[in-house]
């Protein structure tokens, strides 16, 4: 996949894609948002891709957040509420069926924390720094930021970060869940490539319904949850994965998983 501000590799089992550097103090301007929608858009249909990874160029993963031109401020609601829905980056990676890890190789702020929130899984750099901005510096909040926030680190911590502009450093953000692992600065690349590596090496089938019943957690009641896991464990059960797993441990070797 060929893109002006976003790179995005695809191997055998693995996509990574790579945002641009900051530009004007901002990592993720309409056009940026447009390839990642785009991007995550050709991902929906690669079956052979088992996780995706985002990472960030050069110590800093994505800062910043793009105020609406004069124009657009001074429009119609409408018009306001499209501009809005041309930057939702974040909601197109949440949209991805395969798991997902922002790698977070610098500082995560404003708009490029509300991207990271979208990933399943955040890896950080142990000089990342994490914060959604000021309200004052950076606007507020339209990529999701209002609502991932509080279901990662509470409503108090959430709080603090959108009132005041708190900003995390990685072991703060670690301790209160926001971050899954923590990392020298060195080694988080060889990190990134190991926990993609455990994950596509595991069913892929398994991982996406895992997946969906985790996300699916937060708007369920917990009867309708226990159902959902119940019907795709039932439904898992029929998948060839699930005869190959049972086929390779019964010979002591490696699973092949295909994906069906």
């Amino acid at each position: 996949m060929r893109y002006r501000k976003i790179s995005c590799q695809i191997t055998e089992f693995r996509a990574a894609i790579r945002l641009p550097p900051p530009s004007g103090g901002c990592t993720i301007d309409e056009d940026t948002a447009a390839e990642l929608r785009d991007c995550c858009h050709e991902l929906l249909f690669a079956d052979s891709v088992r996780v995706v990874t985002v990472t960030g160029s050069g110590d800093v993963f994505a800062t910043g957040r793009l105020r609406p031109p004069a124009e657009i401020a001074a429009a119609a609601m409408p018009d306001r509420i499209d501009w809005i829905a041309r930057m939702g980056a974040a909601a197109a990676i949440a949209k991805l069926p395969m798991p997902t890890v922002a790698v977070l190789n610098g500082d995560a702020t404003a708009h490029g924390l509300e991207a990271a929130m979208a990933a399943d899984l955040r890896i950080a750099a142990d000089t990342a720094r994490l914060g959604m901005g000021s309200l004052p510096d950076c606007g507020f909040p339209y990529d999701g930021g209002t609502q991932r926030l509080p279901r990662l680190v509470g409503p108090g911590l959430a709080r603090d970060m959108l009132l005041t502009g708190r900003t995390l450093s990685a072991q703060e953000a670690l301790a209160a869940g926001l971050v899954n692992r923590v990392a020298p600065a060195e080694e988080l690349e060889c990190l990134a490539a190991q926990l993609a590596q455990q994950i596509e090496s595991a069913a892929p089938v398994a991982g996406r319904y895992a997946k969906e019943a985790v996300w699916a957690s937060g708007d369920l009641a917990i009867a309708q949850g226990l159902r959902l896991e119940a019907d795709l464990s039932v439904i898992l059960h029929s998948t060839e994965d699930r005869a190959e797993g049972l086929r390779s441990f019964a010979e002591k070797r490696a699973p092949q998983f295909e994906g069906r």
